[in-house]
């Protein structure tokens, strides 16, 4: 039964979505999703970076459309998925914080997430790598991406986040893991497998991949002819100790580590891109590459943005995103406009024709328009981050607002009120915050009523035994 058919037959037995009239030809595309981890705005060549080699995402910047002001809704790990499958900004759903292995929340079986709205639409879901939106205990993960709207689960942390467990066996993944490409495979090298195999199981009908990689989460750790190759690189700083973490110096650019776990990354979606071209789907495919928050300071320079990981300044919540859309996206284009990764769930909905459900409250815009080469109205994105101690990377407890060019920082240890003109000072060195008070009104209040309507805890009424 040819594609076509099949996915009709599906589609007008499904029920509980509907469908716009723009997609009636049931041609809806594949979508890839690439996520990096820990991976800073200016660590690919196509950001300006001249010692990292990513041959790869140059590419697919080349092809489609590169993002300059994109945005993670928090800047560590957990909240950013969650936003992901929800397209709800963090503090809505209740989870601000990266999630311990102890904890006992997990993203609520309530929700609509991402994958459940694809599958419903007659797409199989795969999801390869790192979920963290739960707590583990001894028998693994309490609420998997199994649990979600996700057909095929691989390589998922079972007892852990994956870090610091590059090389097989991977202990806080799975002990059951079998390696298959040699007894010293490594886990990127495995995950971007994992990537095409599945592709290549579900050629004939549409599918959502969501390929969330552990690299480059510390403890770093890489390949020893890639290591090797990036140390005696010109620019190269001295390579940490292979497994280091607690107490590394302040990064700079040219880390040996990174370039070579980038390196693979980039291989994998090279290796994703040929088996789309292979099985004739590329034309029919969206892919797209980003990161979950910003480059640990202690390994890696953010500049020229400020501070990085746990922040919320530029360094630690502005991303790398690239979005390639035959058809629809103009080649080797550039989009300025500010988005966030809450607006992938109404976007992803947007280009399948899909409606979500009325009960689910969407926090974020689709950026269809501007992947068309058009604009978007006029908003501001917000970001909530409380914490009782300051993260153990130097993250403070703060909230923040953007409002075009202008940027509201609010720490919650009553410390001053700072004010950034980001189409200046895009490394958020001077603070205007006493030359422009009425502004500084203007978003603060902004920002409180949205607080308000998330029902953002802050951090003297939260409860920190939980995220």
């Amino acid at each position: 039964m040819n594609r076509i058919i099949l996915f009709a037959i599906i589609t007008l037995l499904l029920t509980g979505c509907t469908f716009s009239g723009e997609h009636s030809d049931l041609q809806r595309p594949n979508v890839v999703f690439i996520l990096a981890d820990d991976l800073g705005w200016s660590e690919l060549g196509c950001y300006g970076n001249s010692f990292n080699e990513t041959p790869n995402l140059d590419k697919l910047a080349r092809q489609g459309m590169r993002f300059t002001n994109a945005y993670a809704s928090a800047p560590v790990c957990s909240p950013y998925r969650a936003a992901l499958m929800t397209g709800q900004y963090p503090a809505r759903i209740g989870v601000t914080d990266y999630l311990r292995p102890d904890t006992d929340w997990h993203l609520p079986y309530a929700m609509i997430t991402l994958a459940e709205i694809f599958k419903k639409a007659g797409y199989t879901t795969g999801m390869i790598g790192k979920w963290h939106l739960s707590g583990y205990d001894s028998d693994g993960v309490k609420s998997g991406p199994g649990k979600h709207g996700f057909d095929e689960v691989l390589i998922s942390a079972q007892t852990g986040i994956g870090a610091g467990s590059y090389f097989h066996p991977y202990h806080k993944v799975s002990e059951k893991i079998k390696p298959v490409l040699g007894k010293k495979e490594y886990l990127t090298d495995r995950l971007n497998h994992e990537a095409c195999e599945f592709i290549k199981r579900n050629k004939e009908a549409p599918f959502f991949l969501y390929l969330s990689h552990y690299a480059v989460h510390t403890a770093l750790d890489s390949k020893e002819k890639d290591l090797e190759y990036f140390s005696k690189k010109e620019g190269a700083t001295q390579a940490l100790t292979r497994g280091t973490f607690k107490g590394m110096p302040t990064g700079e650019k040219g880390n040996p580590h990174i370039a070579s776990m980038l390196k693979t990354i980039d291989d994998g979606l090279g290796m994703v891109l040929n088996s789309l071209d292979e099985l004739g789907l590329s034309e029919n495919t969206v892919v797209i590459f980003t990161s979950d928050n910003g480059g640990e300071h202690w390994v890696t320079d953010n500049a020229p943005l400020r501070s990085g990981k746990s922040s919320l300044y530029e360094g630690g919540i502005r991303e790398p995103l690239i979005v390639k859309w035959p058809g629809s996206t103009e080649a080797n284009s550039i989009c300025h406009t500010p988005t966030a990764n809450v607006d992938f769930y109404p976007t992803f909905l947007d280009i399948t024709g899909m409606v979500s459900h009325q009960s689910h409250r969407i926090d974020g815009l689709s950026i269809v328009p501007l992947l068309k080469g058009k604009t978007l109205s006029p908003r501001s994105l917000y970001w909530h981050y409380p914490l009782a101690e300051p993260h153990f990377l130097g993250g403070k407890s703060s909230g923040a607002i953007r409002n075009g060019d202008w940027k509201l920082i609010e720490r919650f240890d009553n410390q001053p009120l700072e004010l950034y003109n980001l189409a200046d000072d895009k490394g958020e060195k001077m603070n205007l915050a006493g030359q422009y008070p009425e502004r500084v009104r203007d978003l603060h209040k902004l920002l409180t009523e949205w607080r308000k309507d998330v029902s953002a805890k802050l951090p003297k009424d939260q409860d920190f035994t939980k995220p």
